[in-house]
């Protein structure tokens, strides 16, 4: 019995090189329910998009944003991040950069950790 099947309980389905369709696993694009809090990572085109993300954290939410695609558009991208550190401030939430393109925006009661995590070098 694999790793899939005991997770999904159905047989999987692997190619001839090794590598598992997870597809018909994902989840859709609605929040799940049940749960007290999702994560989601969102890609921001431009600067209108902003509301449905900040939408998306005042609900109590997680939010992974990549924002590569305005990354050399400092004026907008400058703009975006004043916004949401307003945002955080305002619902004693955090934010804070992962890596070149990505920032982490979390809701209230969250702590967003500066430090990597390292094996067991910790």
């Amino acid at each position: 019995m694999g790793i899939v099947s005991k997770i999904f309980g159905e047989k999987s389905t692997i190619d001839a090189e090794g590598y598992i369709d997870l597809e018909k696993y994902v989840e859709s694009t609605e929040t799940l329910t049940g749960t007290k809090m999702n994560v989601r990572v969102g890609e921001i085109q431009r600067y209108e998009d902003l509301k449905e993300f900040t939408d998306y954290v005042y609900s109590g939410n997680v939010l992974i944003l990549d924002f590569s695609p305005i990354a050399d558009e400092e004026v907008i991208l400058k703009r975006i991040t004043n916004d949401l550190k307003k945002l955080t401030k305002e619902i004693n939430g955090d934010i804070a950069g992962i890596g070149n393109n990505l920032m982490i925006v979390a809701p209230s009661d969250v702590k967003v950790e500066r430090r990597k995590l390292r094996g067991k070098f910790i």
